[in-house]
């Protein structure tokens, strides 16, 4: 019986590990090209239920189940009460993209490009990426969008 445990620990694992579909750095893009798209679904799509998300946005800070759409609620609440509009986020290379079993870090250089109020603003910055592996593959289990205030 214990050999019987052993095996169906060990092939639990194999499965959580050797889940399929893309790499880390893949389901980062995929998050931004669906943003990008306005396909919130696709967007929320490589997230993690309980995602932790930071951003410039008020209130800054969303946590848990129901995080990601939360956070999608209040940017548009932001982006209309601000005259944002067009909002579109180019990803760099990765400055740095570490990957340790079922778990990585990705770094990326990035720009948020939108027009405000009908001018053309700028907001070089930078996005850092937690993500977790399991048996549906990789999802983003945090993010955090950092840079300088916008300009034209």
């Amino acid at each position: 019986m214990r050999n019987v445990l052993v095996i169906l620990c060990m092939l639990f694992a194999t499965n959580v590990v050797a889940a399929e579909g893309p790499e880390p750095l893949a389901v980062v893009h995929q998050f931004i090209d669906s943003f990008d798209k306005g396909d919130v679904k696709g967007a929320e799509a490589t997230h993690a239920a309980d995602v932790t998300i930071i951003d410039e946005v008020p209130p800054y800070h969303w946590q848990g189940r129901g995080a990601f759409k939360s956070w999608v609620a209040d940017l548009t609440t932001y982006d209309k009460a601000n005259g944002v509009t067009d909002g579109h986020v180019e990803l760099g290379n990765p400055l740095r993209q570490e990957v340790s079993g079922a778990r990585a870090y990705i770094v990326m250089s990035s720009e948020y490009s939108f027009k405000q109020k009908g001018a053309t603003m700028r907001e070089p910055s930078q996005m850092t990426f937690a993500l977790k592996k399991d048996r549906h593959g990789w999802r983003i289990v945090g993010w955090a969008f950092t840079g300088p205030k916008p300009t034209p």
